[in-house]
């Protein structure tokens, strides 16, 4: 299986390198609603509505939601508060994970819950994107392309940090119940290797002095905080659907959900903890 992972690894990240740097921030916000949206029927799999008519009909009612707020793009109040709720959203998934049988039964109600909590899940991750992609310096420089690269391999480094403190040191498991191979020593790894990744990023993006770089520092425990409550939701959805993967669109990956659920909660607490920090 290792293999598989690493051609997979090697194939999809000058992808996601293209694709964050070179397109225009309009071309890029319709790039990831195609991802999302591809990423949303698998969340519509794990929410298990039945039937691909109706998950294809959910899928173009979410569509025409992003439609309808890229239009608000200019009001960026409007734009920064739908990605504050996607970070209070975060929070309440707390209470999900703790109480991790709530929404278990295959029930319509319970369908509905899940694919309601898909979208606080993926438009506001969208809107986070989109308002750091577009993101230009006090010079009036596009460097919001550089922000977006920092988040990611923050998340990234995370997943490494996770890894191998894990693997070494890991006996006290976080979630045995929903996430069975996760112990605490990985997510103290996360955090470790995670935090210095974002403050030295933000050096090299011109974040300078103590207080701008304990900001970083800081902003960069909250992103992995989240980064692991996603990932531990998608793993609930999974174990409460009875499904091992989201996907199988990458060899030895699983699917986008299984790649992407850490970022989901990662980028609305990163772009709102850099808007507070006067970044």
């Amino acid at each position: 299986m290792l293999l598989p992972r690493i051609l997979t690894a090697l194939v999809l990240i000058p992808i996601v390198l293209a694709a964050i740097l070179l397109p225009p921030t309009w071309l890029f916000a319709s790039i990831v609603a195609v991802v999302f949206l591809a990423a949303h029927w698998e969340w519509s799999r794990l929410s298990l509505l039945r039937g691909e008519a109706a998950r294809l009909a959910w899928l173009v009612l979410t569509a025409m939601a992003m439609t309808a707020l890229w239009r608000l793009h200019d009001h960026r109040g409007i734009w920064v508060a739908g990605i504050a709720i996607g970070v209070l959203w975060w929070l309440l998934s707390l209470f999900w994970l703790r109480h991790y049988s709530f929404g278990a039964s295959p029930t319509r109600e319970n369908s509905l819950l899940k694919l309601l909590a898909g979208l606080l899940v993926f438009i506001p991750t969208w809107l986070s994107l989109i308002e750091l992609h577009g993101y230009h310096n006090s010079h009036g420089q596009l460097s919001g392309r550089w922000w977006t690269l920092l988040v990611i391999v923050v998340v990234w480094s995370a997943d490494t940090g996770a890894y191998f403190s894990g693997r070494f040191f890991g006996k006290r498991k976080l979630a045995p119940r929903i996430s069975p191979g996760k112990t605490w020593a990985g997510v103290y790894g996360a955090l470790v290797l995670g935090a210095i990744v974002c403050a030295g990023g933000g050096y090299l993006l011109g974040v300078h002095g103590t207080w701008g770089l304990l900001g970083m520092f800081v902003l960069g425990l909250a992103t992995v905080a989240a980064s692991v409550i996603g990932d531990l939701l998608e793993s609930l959805l999974k174990r409460q659907a009875n499904i091992k993967d989201s996907g199988r669109l990458f060899p030895g990956h699983g699917g986008l959900l299984d790649r992407m659920d850490s970022l989901f909660a990662a980028l609305p607490v990163f772009v709102i903890g850099r808007i507070l920090l006067g970044l």
